[in-house]
């Protein structure tokens, strides 16, 4: 296994856990309400997480007509606004997530197996379907900068005949793991500054791994670990030596 550094100026600004699961057609809101009675003191603030879903039916002869839209409330968001902790307990699954400052992995995991064996006694998931960590860094590089690849390794390519200039950003890859069967979902971006020394960069990294496996089964955290790993690979050998260096 690979090992590596931790900064003390990490870039990362968001952390995200995410478990989806199946649950029994007795668990409702009302269930998952309780949960916020054994940890408000930590997590005061609450919000509801609303879906809404519409289309259209579509006919070779007709226009298209647009459906009824559907959804609704179907889970609650509780946050600790000081320490910038939200945890997600919805009818399809849980989520912790943790904003900047992001500490170190063992304490973000041990609070997320905490609340997710909160969430398991309340509401009595019949399976996990899909586990999933995302990390969202925010990678600060100086500028004036001739070529993006002094930073950052994965980098779209422009025709060598064409200007080397680039003013916007946008590019997702999907990565597949086949010895862990993972997928990672890359998303990078550049955001936009008035800051004429520095241009913020975005390197998101979402690991996941399609499953079926009892909810109470311990194997999900030695598979959250390898879905670790994995994203840790993706995030060290997509930056340099020279970026690293902003980290210190």
């Amino acid at each position: 296994m690979s090992t590596y550094t931790v900064f003390p100026n990490a870039p990362i600004t968001e952390a995200l856990l995410d478990i989806r699961v199946q649950l029994p057609r007795e668990i409702d809101l009302k269930k998952l309400e309780v949960f916020h009675e054994n940890i408000k003191s930590r997590f005061p603030d609450k919000k509801q997480r609303i879906s809404f879903e519409t289309g259209f039916q579509l006919s070779p002869e007709k226009p298209p007509v647009p459906l009824p839209a559907s959804g609704g409330v179907y889970g609650y968001m509780f946050s600790s606004p000081n320490e910038k902790k939200v945890v997600q307990t919805r009818l399809d699954g849980f989520t912790f997530n943790k904003l900047k400052p992001y500490e170190n992995w063992e304490r973000f995991f041990s609070e997320a197996q905490e609340l997710w064996a909160l969430y398991l006694k309340i509401a009595n998931p019949e399976k996990v379907t899909r586990i999933a960590l995302r990390y969202i860094n925010r990678i600060e590089i100086p500028l004036p900068i001739k070529d993006f690849k002094e930073y950052i390794l994965t980098i779209p390519e422009i025709a060598p005949n064409l200007p080397q200039g680039i003013a916007r950003l946008f590019m997702q890859i999907s990565i597949p793991n086949h010895e862990t069967q993972a997928t990672a979902i890359v998303t990078e971006a550049m955001e936009s500054t008035a800051d004429i020394q520095k241009l913020p960069f975005i390197l998101d990294i979402d690991v996941f791994q399609e499953t079926l496996s009892s909810a109470d089964e311990p194997e999900i955290w030695e598979r959250f670990k390898k879905l670790r790993v994995f994203k840790n690979d993706i995030f060290f050998k997509s930056i340099t030596e020279k970026t690293k260096e902003l980290f210190k």
